[in-house]
């Protein structure tokens, strides 16, 4: 960790630590590598965030210093005060006392912004996740496309389907048992944390047979990212037990002539390049198509016998390779790419290609995703900014703010 921290700071201007949790859970602060050793690593300034929303802010940012120890505490050169709702002024009296208390000043209290528009950083949220009522959808209650996303306990990179959620004809179900299989147009196996135990999670909760019945008998369309598309092989060798202390081998759902073979080392890309899958108009006629993404993941996939690959890319710079598997009929496929359903033209032409299937007419592209989620982004920090003592903020990591369009000193 310390290695790809000098990295960071070989490479970039300034380096943000986000904190995970609190920095003041006693019961894992000797092995807490996420919070205040990075900072003491980094020699950085810290702020404090407190989220008022949950209540108890005084009291949290009080004790949370009180548990800190001395050094820890001198690093923390202010507080931010996240999520307020009602009148400022009536929260001074409040703030002033904090400043009295500790000796440290508020740099901020940033507003609730409600909708804010972009892709939750825990899989925690799916349990509350829901979808407004489209007018594209029928007076029963039901898009013209039903997704069934299975919900891995150890699920990762689950923002890959965040584009579904908004696209109007799509109703996306996060499916964990097979009683709440229903009859899915499509299924998405996304990624996960650990492959192997996640597979087994599946066929204990008896979706594998309704997985292969889905593609082999009903020839229906499937696709598999990352983890899922691990699983769609043959077979999962972990020799070194980078995965599991408990299986070297283990049969994957034979959908595809594959295997994959786990390995100490984690490849961590961003790719570009080009998909063959689809076209716009019929969902027939192949065409390709831009798309971008990226690989995090530890296994290494060969296959076993020749297999067409549904996309072509490469890291910035690099020669062009095929990436994934895709069976012949093109329903089912798989891919290292994550964020792959984040490219707009290859997204809508795959529900396109659901569409076709059940005799619905192809759409046009009905979300511009990435563009949607830039101006989200774009919003949240104007906000922020604006609530922000910045000049402080700048002068607590040596920088003069730039004026007037220009550069920082």
């Amino acid at each position: 960790m310390k290695e790809a921290l000098a990295r960071l700071r070989a490479e970039a201007d300034i380096v943000v630590l986000e904190g995970a949790g609190s920095p003041a859970e006693v019961n894992l602060k000797d092995r807490d590598i996420v919070n205040m050793r990075a900072a003491e690593w980094a020699d950085a300034p810290v702020l404090l965030a407190a989220d008022i929303d949950r209540g108890g802010v005084f009291a949290s940012i009080v004790g949370t210093l009180e548990i800190l120890s001395p050094a820890e505490r001198a690093r923390v050169e202010g507080f931010v005060i996240n999520k307020f709702r009602g009148d400022a002024s009536l929260l001074q009296p409040g703030l002033d006392w904090l400043e009295a208390k500790t000796g440290k000043p508020v740099l901020g209290v940033i507003p609730y912004l409600p909708e804010l528009g972009i892709e939750d950083e825990d899989s925690a949220s799916l349990d509350s996740k829901r979808r407004p009522v489209y007018a594209a959808e029928r007076s029963d209650g039901h898009a013209d496309i039903d997704v069934a996303v299975i919900r891995f306990p150890r699920i990762s990179n689950f923002t890959d389907i965040d584009p579904l959620l908004l696209e109007p004809d799509v109703r996306v179900r996060f499916v964990s048992a097979a009683s709440e299989w229903g009859n899915p147009d499509a299924v998405v196996l996304p990624g996960s944390k650990n492959t192997i135990e996640d597979l087994l999670y599946l066929r204990q909760q008896g979706l594998e047979p309704l997985i292969i019945n889905h593609v082999k008998s009903l020839q229906r369309h499937l696709i598999g990212i990352c983890a899922g598309y691990q699983m769609l092989g043959e077979r999962l060798l972990d020799p070194g037990g980078f995965e599991s202390d408990k299986f070297q081998e283990l049969a994957g759902l034979g959908l595809l002539p594959a295997e994959t073979v786990f390995t100490a080392e984690k490849r961590t890309v961003r790719v570009q390049g080009t998909a063959m899958l689809f076209n716009n108009s019929d969902g027939i006629q192949k065409s390709p198509c831009a798309i971008d993404g990226y690989e995090i993941h530890m296994g290494r996939t060969r296959y076993t016998k020749p297999v067409a690959a549904p996309f072509l890319i490469a890291e910035q710079g690099a020669t062009p390779h095929g990436d994934g598997a895709t069976a012949a009929d093109g329903r089912l496929w798989g891919t290292y790419v994550h964020g792959i359903l984040h490219n707009d033209e290859l997204r809508r032409a795959w529900l396109n290609e659901l569409r076709v299937a059940k005799g619905l007419r192809p759409l046009p592209p009905q979300v511009r995703f990435r563009e949607r989620r830039e101006r989200a982004f774009d919003r949240l920090a104007a906000h922020v900014r604006s609530h922000l003592d910045m000049n402080r903020i700048y002068e607590m990591i040596g920088l003069t703010a730039p004026q007037n369009g220009g550069t920082f000193q």
